[in-house]
């Protein structure tokens, strides 16, 4: 399930800038938006992730320190069982917090929310990957304190975490007492108001070893039932004045550094902490050798030292924001909305390592931390063009469960593979199992995340082993789940496409097309590796099964209405009562029985619309024009998923104000909250899909048929659009203005180049300079398709300003 739009949000403050426009700034407590705020500003590496809690833990929204991987198994309580039901969920949970610093002046703890807040301004920066803070904070008793942190999560030390922190007096001298926190089982408060947060587990780890040496210590615990162990270490700096004697005390749940001291005008004392991280099963080594594992890795980090790391931070983000950038002009809110964006998206993965990306990445314990088909219907398509080992990672980690996947299928007596629903170790986490274990559209996203990586790097290695594997499975799932019909016609009954507000529908269009397109890919995979495949027991009778089941999917369509199906009956179902529907009864979900939601024309979050996005070539012009105005005016737009298809549709057809608007939605779901559920974790989903519609959308980029191409327009709130992406190797930077578009190869010699299309021309584009077209005149798509009453996203286009 994912979040809702709310409409009509105060804006989140124009970026004004080069530079603000690479900053997230909060100069405000924002007591009432704690969680939100700690979201927006977590830090990660694809390994561990550090929410944007305050420095010294009080007051907290949601506090929580996240390892890629790392959770609880827990009991699923049905009323009623049933065969292949599944038993257990797992949970993510909190690692032992190590960027805890709390401070006392003269015996009272600093708190924002007591004496006098002179100021407090916290900045996430972009190109330097960390947060800063700055406070200047009376206490109670009339002693003032400034206080400063730089913290990161290294995108270069997988296991490294670290903070810079520092505090001075500011009106006299001060007493003040210091302490550094490791801390394990933090808690965190149940937020029980929406199904779809997350389940909290109280002490979910129980402590194995403990140890402290000098300023330095670690901690070691397990979890009681997935059968997991983590271990952090802590190796401190202190740069304090005389006097200030450090003590170390270590307990089973937490290693605390205090320092106490006076501090008198003009002085500072200055803390640094290297924090190292690391998990394994019980099973792979003893809690000792893992203690000393991340003891070394903190040992090294602080030897390193905290400039070098934030040098290596901004070099690594300068590599990848050379491709990643993208340059929005005219609308600086924006500009700055597509870089958060963005940036959280390259934080959210890691190339080694083989792990994939959560729903939330790991800034939140929204939707348990599970991995959806978000992953690959949404990030990784974003991520092939943007950082491609990022997305081949993540596609391994699926391929390194394929064994639970085959398991899977085996029980629901189906062929092939059949992927989780919800997971975060490989097995089916979804006790709904409608709009879960029915849900096998994710089977296909996955083939389409293999096809489209491959298409874009020409990585056949990868295609002769992990991704040739994970096409014949899930062809195999399709073939042998389908049935045909005695016209001769292939069928997927039974199944839930991507709008939850339907289930157990019969030919869902969205689903039936991408297992078109996995059928005819792994068919296609297996003829450029025959050997491979050969090992996978795959024979010719059965590619020629899988093409002559691609040939004949059923397409459901209202030739009386002139538009296809969601489902089939699906345009003869009862219309949904809008009228009666007032802007409360949303989101839907929360206030009518799924009885009735299934049963009308009411769609939740884009589904036909999301399958011309990504089957283009399987519609024509006129019927996309017609398909989306149908259901525009019947999607309510309860996802945060939804916005984006809507937009790079709304582009295609002509409806640029529209799509322009649809586009702020869905990048700032974040940073304006939109959906009131930002406080457990970001929507990386949505953050992926603001790209797709700004490439896709308004770039027009297409890549469904193995070539790159680009059918460009520009709303008029757009002045220019510049963006690159990863072609076989090269870095593609397309420029677009209102009169021209302009496509280069900035990193390649003259002589080297790649094949892109301009609305419908063959270019060779090479490092020898630039190729400029017009840009295609857009036809008059007409007035613009009504959205349900109340549903239209807040307009800010240009043009209707």
């Amino acid at each position: 399930m994912h979040d809702t739009p709310t409409a009509d949000r105060p804006p989140t403050g124009q970026a004004t800038g080069d530079d603000e426009a690479w900053r997230i700034r909060r100069t405000e407590a924002d007591l009432d938006r704690l969680a939100e705020t700690e979201s927006i500003f977590a830090l990660g590496n694809g390994w561990v992730g550090w929410r944007g809690t305050l420095d010294e833990g009080r007051p907290y929204g949601m506090p929580g320190t996240y390892l890629n991987g790392f959770h609880e198994r827990r009991e699923l309580d049905y009323p009623e069982d049933g065969y292949a039901f599944p038993q257990f969920s797992d949970t993510v949970i909190s690692a032992p917090n190590a960027a805890l610093i709390r401070l006392w002046v003269d015996g009272e703890p600093l708190d924002v929310r007591t004496g006098t807040l002179r100021t407090h301004e916290r900045v996430l920066d972009l190109r330097a990957g960390v947060v800063e803070r700055h406070t200047e904070w009376t206490s109670p008793g009339g002693h003032g304190v400034r206080v400063r942190s730089v913290r990161l999560v290294s995108l270069a030390r997988r296991q490294v975490a670290a903070v810079r922190w520092s505090v001075e007096p500011l009106d006299g001298a001060v007493e003040v007492r210091v302490c550094a926190d490791l801390l394990a089982n933090e808690r965190v408060p149940e937020r029980s108001d929406d199904p779809r947060a997350a389940s909290v587990l109280t002490d979910p780890l129980t402590a194995e070893y403990r140890h402290s040496e000098g300023h330095d210590g670690v901690l070691v615990h397990r979890t009681g039932h997935s059968g997991q162990r983590v271990a952090v270490a802590v190796a401190h700096e202190v740069a304090a004045p005389d006097g200030f004697a450090p003590g170390v005390d270590c307990t089973p749940d937490r290693l605390r550094l205090t320092l106490a001291g006076t501090l008198r005008a003009d002085e500072r004392l200055q803390l640094t902490k290297f924090a190292a991280y690391d998990c394994t099963s019980v099973d792979a080594m003893p809690p000792e050798e893992l203690a000393r594992l991340v003891v070394a890795e903190a040992d090294a980090a602080r030897a390193e030292g905290f400039d070098a790391l934030l040098a290596g931070q901004r070099a690594a983000l300068d590599v990848a924001w050379q491709t990643a950038d993208v340059q929005l002009d005219g609308d600086d809110e924006l500009q700055q909305a597509i870089r958060f964006s963005v940036f959280h998206l390259l934080q959210a993965g890691r190339a080694d390592g083989d792990r994939t990306i959560p729903a939330k990445g790991l800034t939140g314990n929204g939707y348990d931390g599970h991995v959806l088909w978000d992953t690959e219907g949404y990030v990784l398509p974003v991520l092939t063009y943007l950082d491609p080992p990022l997305a081949r990672s993540a596609l391994r980690w699926r391929h390194a469960h394929l064994p639970e996947a085959r398991e899977r299928a085996a029980e629901l007596r189906l062929t092939g593979a059949s992927f989780p629903w919800r997971t975060v170790g490989g097995r089916e986490c979804s006790g709904y199992w409608p709009a879960g274990t029915a849900g096998l559209h994710l089977n296909a996203d996955i083939a389409d995340a293999v096809l489209r990586y491959v298409a874009a790097t020409g990585d056949e290695e990868f295609l002769a082993g992990a991704g040739l594997e994970l096409l014949v499975e899930t062809a195999r799932l399709w073939h042998g789940f389908g049935h045909w019909s005695d016209t001769g016609t292939f069928h997927l009954h039974g199944v839930t496409g991507p709008d939850e507000y339907s289930a157990l529908a019969d030919d869902n269009l969205f689903t039936n097309l991408m297992a078109r397109r996995n059928l005819r890919g792994a068919a296609d995979a297996v003829e450029r590796h025959p050997e491979a495949a050969a090992r996978l027991g795959v024979d010719p009778a059965e590619v020629s099964a899988w093409r002559a089941a691609a040939d004949a999917v059923f397409i459901p369509y209202d030739r009386k209405r002139g538009v296809h199906q969601q489902s089939a009956g699906f345009t003869e179902q009862p219309e949904w009562d809008f009228a009666n529907t007032s802007d409360d009864d949303y989101p839907l979900l929360l206030h009518f029985p799924y009885l009735e939601l299934y049963r009308k024309q009411v769609v939740k979050q884009a589904d036909l619309v999301l399958a011309m996005q990504r089957c283009p070539g399987e519609f024509t012009a006129d019927e996309k024009a017609r398909n989306f105005a149908y259901y525009e005016a019947r999607t309510v737009r309860d996802s945060s998923l939804s916005a984006s298809p809507q937009a790079v549709l709304a582009a295609e057809v002509g409806h640029l104000d529209l799509a322009y608007d649809l586009f702020a939605e869905s990048v700032l779901q974040d940073l304006a909250d939109l959906g009131d559920k930002t406080g457990d974790g970001l929507h990386l989903a949505s953050l992926a899909g603001a790209w797709l519609a700004l490439v896709q959308g308004f770039g027009g980029m297409r890549d469904d048929r193995g070539v790159l191409s680009f059918d460009p327009r520009l709303p008029a709130a757009i002045d220019r659009l510049a963006f690159s992406l990863r072609w076989h190797g090269h870095r593609l930077r397309v420029t677009l203005t209102p009169d021209e578009a302009r496509y280069a190869l900035p990193d390649a010699d003259p002589e080297t180049g790649i094949e892109v299309w301009h609305h419908g021309e063959p270019l060779r584009v090479t490092g020898a300079g630039p190729v400029t077209r017009p840009m295609p005149e857009v036809p008059d798509p007409g007035p613009e398709p009504l959205s349900p009453p109340g549903r239209r996203p807040t307009r800010r286009s240009a043009s209707n300003r």
